[in-house]
């Protein structure tokens, strides 16, 4: 295996690993909000959002067992389809595993024409196997943002209906008829539910779960409790629609303030990766060490260990939530 090609494969599994440490510790938990208002929401208990877990739920699972195994191994795939179904995937899981299977595949025969050595060969296929993911990764986020945006014009479109005369429903169906996708698309699945005889109720939750957003976390709360107690919903959307414009304002500016961490960061984490090729141009014999002595493949292995956290700090530090 010639030098440049085995230099070429350790830059893809760097920048893989900081990739998949970057989208492993995106933080999408809930905040003490978002708990707050998946209880108000219906979609927790408040027992479940002080500890975690209810009672029922730790006796019925169980700590061990086979019981305990299966649910889990149930809520994993049910998170798995959650996953295409948020990024809105043009491919069923069947095809996303075959070419993720490709991908693998012809990586793996990429490092044995390339002559790598074979304890290489399970790294290589991972690495390209996973790209699949990270593009799917990248599509929901995407998605996301989309629909994020696209909210605040939603509830006013909405709120505007309700003013006019229209029901809540008639209100969802004007979104739908007015707006592109996605938040097109997630309304019109609440719409043609309700139409099916699921409450609103419960359809705007299961878009909660298909959309998790703080904002829409939000419009479903105050739908649920104006249906339980009244008050004017359109005021309120209104109100919603301005906190979300005015977070984005913050946003903007937290961005804006943060852009010099952001490019360092960028700066930090390729300025190792340029020096390598650099020096590999100027002295390959130099930079060889580092393959055949011991200890030079120990530094390689410490020096991908601490790429991989400096990622993982940098964004830790610029990723501040508004």
């Amino acid at each position: 295996m010639t030098p440049m090609v085995l230099s070429i494969i350790i830059f893809v599994a760097v920048t893989a690993m900081v990739a998949a440490a970057a989208f492993a510790f995106n933080d999408y938990g809930n905040t003490k909000t978002e708990d707050r208002l998946e209880v108000l929401a219906g979609l927790k208990t408040p027992e479940l959002a002080a500890r975690g877990l209810l009672k029922d739920d730790v006796v019925q699972q169980g700590v061990v067992g086979i019981s305990g195994s299966m649910s889990r191994l149930a809520a994993r795939m049910s998170n798995v389809r959650n996953l295409f179904i948020q990024a809105d995937s043009p491919i069923s899981v069947n095809a996303f595993i075959g070419i993720s299977s490709g991908f693998a595949l012809f990586g793996m025969a990429g490092a044995i024409i390339a002559h790598s050595p074979i304890p290489l060969y399970p790294a290589v296929a991972l690495v390209f196997g996973s790209f699949p993911l990270l593009w799917l990764l990248l599509r929901r986020r995407s998605r996301f943002k989309r629909f994020a945006k696209q909210l605040p014009d939603a509830l006013e479109l909405v709120g505007r209906a309700l003013r006019s005369g229209h029901s809540l429903a008639s209100g969802l169906h004007v979104v739908v008829q007015e707006m592109p996708a996605p938040i097109s698309v997630e309304f019109g699945n609440v719409y043609e539910a309700q139409n099916l005889g699921i409450t609103i109720d419960q359809a705007l939750r299961d878009m909660l779960k298909r959309m998790p957003n703080l904002d829409l976390k939000f419009f479903v709360t105050s739908v649920i409790i104006q249906r339980q107690t009244g008050g004017d919903l359109a005021e309120i959307l209104d109100k919603i629609s301005h906190i979300i414009r005015e977070r984005f304002k913050i946003l903007g500016q937290v961005q804006a303030l943060t852009g010099e961490g952001r490019i360092s960061g960028i700066v930090l984490m390729a300025l190792p990766i340029a020096l390598f090729f650099v020096v590999y141009h100027l002295n390959p014999d130099y930079i060889m060490l580092l393959f055949t002595d011991p200890l030079g493949r120990k530094m390689i292995a410490v020096a991908t260990v601490l790429q991989v956290l400096g990622a993982v700090c940098i964004k830790k530090i610029v990723n501040i939530k508004v």
